[in-house]
């Protein structure tokens, strides 16, 4: 991949995630961020600050149950010079056991004056665990 910085960027994005950090996670969504949630087969359109108060309700939940984010990372695809698409798979571990459903996203994020931020993503929420690891395997 040669889009510089990208790896160092996305491992702190996601370590982030994984420990449920707001105030990290603003760092890494542009303020001009768009995405397209799709859940329970309804289409849900939000930008930054909504998808701020999504971050901490989703969150807040995890340390409330003193769960555990379980984030995989699926593929990587340069789009542009600066511009890489990311997917992960997302699921919460209550008590050692993952929930029967998963997140998937295709986050695009842009550098933009060497600074690496997520612009875009789409988001397919609740789906079937099984099916979702036999899709990407």
């Amino acid at each position: 991949m040669n889009n510089p910085g990208f790896r160092e960027f996305l491992d702190a994005y996601l370590k982030a995630w994984k420990n449920s950090s707001i105030t990290e996670m603003k760092n890494y969504i542009s303020p001009d961020y768009q995405a397209r949630e799709i859940s329970g087969g309804d289409i849900i359109d939000f930008g930054y600050e909504e998808s701020i108060e999504g971050w901490k309700q989703g969150f807040e939940f995890v340390l409330k149950e003193k769960a555990a984010w379980d984030i995989a990372e699926r593929t990587i695809i340069p789009l542009r010079e600066d511009e890489c698409l990311a997917i992960l798979s997302a699921n919460i571990i209550i008590e050692g056991k993952p929930l029967d459903s998963v997140n998937l996203f295709f986050n695009t994020f842009r550098n933009t004056d060497g600074e690496w931020k997520l612009v875009r993503s789409y988001i397919e929420a609740g789906v079937s665990a099984d099916a979702a690891m036999q899709a990407i395997k």
